[in-house]
């Protein structure tokens, strides 16, 4: 089951040009739940939009369909950020999103999207440093929103929030704001989703958690590989040392100077004894 979720994962997001966002964020949690009916809960948000759809009046303008949906999103359904619970893996798991009506930033806005898409509305994802947001254009100008809680953020406070950034190197205070508000792609969410979840599960060494973040990486990302030692790093943990060789090896073929190699070096004679006993 784990290889048919990840073919059909692979199939979502073979084309750039038509990924289809959140069918993809949702199947990341057949991970946890292989089971999972992905079109139920598909079925969940299209009777939502539906709901939402019946109340629009046919001249409705952009900013009145985003008024309504805001209202019905955060007050009527009563979607929020998870502060309780921040860490909680759950958050990224779009099904149990839905479920509790809580999230992280990224999760709320991926479902937030997919309402608006359904009322013709065109919302895109910002994958704003330290914190997902979502903007809509219209014709005075980009809408930027908080998916926490549907907040409309003014330009004073997009500069505040970058302000933490911009003392580190890689984000330096002489780009305009602009830059950072650029629409994210769905790759791009779905890759900052899974970082999310590969951050969680490596701070605790949920080691078979990590292996299913990283393989998704993996097919999201196929040429990245700092994310195929990272996968090697799951496969040495959970004792498959012929898997874990061949991804440091790759590794190590492409980076050998990288500052980790001579650690990964040191562990491969453990590898190739531990396959050889294996086999």
């Amino acid at each position: 089951m784990v290889i048919q979720s990840l073919e059909y994962f692979t199939s979502l997001v073979q084309q750039d040009d038509s990924i289809p966002l959140f069918e993809a964020a949702l199947a990341i949690a057949q991970d946890v739940e292989p089971q999972l009916d992905l079109s139920a809960t598909q079925a969940e948000v299209d009777i939502l939009a539906a709901r939402l759809q019946r109340r629009l009046a046919a001249d409705a303008s952009s900013v009145q369909k985003l008024r309504l949906l805001n209202h019905f999103f955060y007050r009527e359904l009563g979607f929020a950020g998870n502060v309780n619970d921040y860490y909680d893996p759950d958050n990224s798991y779009l099904h149990r999103v839905i479920r509790t009506r809580r999230g992280i930033p990224i999760s709320l806005a991926v479902l937030y999207m997919e309402l608006a898409q359904q009322i013709g509305l065109n919302v895109k994802g910002i994958s704003f440093p330290g914190h997902f947001l979502m903007k809509l254009s219209v014709q005075s100008g980009d809408i930027v929103l908080d998916p926490f809680n549907g907040a409309s953020l003014s330009r004073e406070e997009l500069e505040e929030r970058l302000e933490p950034y911009f003392e580190q190197q890689s984000y330096p205070g002489a780009i305009p704001l602009s830059y950072y508000l650029h629409a994210a792609h769905p790759r791009e969410i779905l890759v900052r989703m899974l970082r999310n979840l590969k951050s969680l599960f490596l701070e605790h060494m949920r080691w078979q958690r990590l292996l299913g973040v990283q393989q998704r990486l993996l097919i999201l990302l196929p040429d990245e590989i700092a994310e195929r030692r990272d996968r090697g790093l799951a496969y040495a943990n959970l004792e498959c040392p012929q898997a874990a060789l061949e991804d440091f090896e790759a590794y190590l073929a492409e980076r050998p100077h990288a500052p980790d190699a001579d650690m990964l070096r040191e562990k491969l004679p453990e590898l190739r004894q531990a396959s050889k006993r294996l086999n």
